[in-house]
């Protein structure tokens, strides 16, 4: 399963990168939001540090307006997908672009049936919302597993996208379920690095090493 960083933090972005487990990023309005400035520079940099799928999301409410933004988008780096919300006009929209051969992220995605359209229309990806799903006392693995099975039971080349993901144990779950891909704040991912008996270990060792280096440096020669 690919790993890809939701967030618009671009030392975030580097860090996992330096860490060898970076295969994209997803960026949307809230977290552009957090740090402002020039959206297109933002996303011409995160491009520049992975060369992964980096998802840009529109605006526009309408199918015109869409694909102004898209086209835009596109231009910018070869890797950069553009988000499209799930709605009638959004699937309009990436039926369009598809035929314009640029790539799509169906976001917003909270039933089967939703990303079984986006894929038909031709999403590259789709993304369910599972944290979200979760708050309202629905199972959100349940829809990844459902696309999952769908997608191989007539060979759909779309990819599905575990999103709204809050905890390590929803990335573990997400894997199990097939998804191709995990988009995970930092945070969790950090949270994924850590554990406490490995913390407690490191910690062990290093003591263990200094106490033997010491009592070896008090013997005679």
């Amino acid at each position: 399963m690919k790993i890809f960083l939701d967030t618009a933090e671009i030392e975030e972005i580097r860090t996992a990168a330096r860490w060898g487990v970076l295969d994209g990023v997803t960026t949307n309005p809230t977290l552009y939001a957090k740090v402002g400035g020039s959206y297109d520079a933002l996303l011409a940099e995160i491009c520049k540090i992975t060369s992964g799928p980096v998802s840009a999301e529109v605006i526009a409410e309408d199918v015109e307006g869409m694909l102004t933004e898209g086209r835009h988008f596109a231009k910018l780096a070869p890797n950069i997908v553009v988000k499209v919300p799930m709605s009638e006009t959004g699937l309009e929209a990436i039926s369009r672009f598809a035929d314009e051969g640029i790539k799509t992220n169906c976001t917003l995605v909270f039933s089967t049936n939703q990303g079984l359209l986006a894929a038909k229309a031709g999403a590259s990806l789709i993304s369910p919302f599972v944290g979200r799903l979760d708050d309202i006392n629905q199972d959100g693995m349940t829809v990844i597993r459902e696309l999952v099975e769908i997608f191989a039971l007539y060979d759909i080349k779309a990819e599905v996208l575990a999103a709204s993901i809050r905890h390590p144990l929803h990335v573990t779950q997400a894997a199990l379920a097939g998804a191709n891909i995990a988009t995970l704040p930092f945070k969790v991912l950090q949270q994924m690095v850590h554990h406490p008996l490995t913390d407690k270990g490191i910690v062990q060792f290093r003591k263990d090493w200094d106490e033997a280096r010491k009592a070896a440096a008090g013997k005679p020669a």
